[in-house]
């Protein structure tokens, strides 16, 4: 019955730990097909439609985004993506004949999201 319950034990801390970067491929495939056309790749506001938004697209490596993303995990982004009265996204890529299909996202993207762009600015 020990065995069985430090088994379960050491079972529930792998399901609760953090993705790795290598692992989390659902946040990057989010983050490449959903958010680099203007943030980049480097997500340092590098991407074509950078500045083609105004206000401009932000380097989110910058240490206040870092500070905010620490402060408020998974806030940042759920409040990007899902912002009722967001128009600068869906403006930005009409202006500029960018077209994203519609994306029904779920709990586990935004925390996927989250954790990828934790992983790249940490390695920035």
């Amino acid at each position: 019955m020990k065995l069985l319950s430090i088994t379960v034990l050491g079972v529930l801390s792998l399901l609760q730990m953090p993705l790795s970067f290598a692992d989390n491929s659902n946040g990057k495939t989010l983050f490449l097909q959903r958010c680099s056309v203007c943030h980049g790749a480097d997500i340092k506001g590098s991407g074509p439609l950078a500045n083609k938004s105004n206000p401009p697209t932000p380097d989110l490596t910058k240490p206040a985004f870092k500070k905010r993303l620490k402060d408020y995990p998974g806030v940042i982004v759920s409040s990007v993506v899902l912002r009722p009265n967001g128009n600068l996204i869906p403006k930005t890529l009409q202006e500029n004949g960018v077209k994203i299909a519609p994306h029904a996202w779920s709990i586990k993207d935004l925390r996927d999201l989250n954790q990828y762009m934790i992983e790249v600015i940490s390695k920035s």
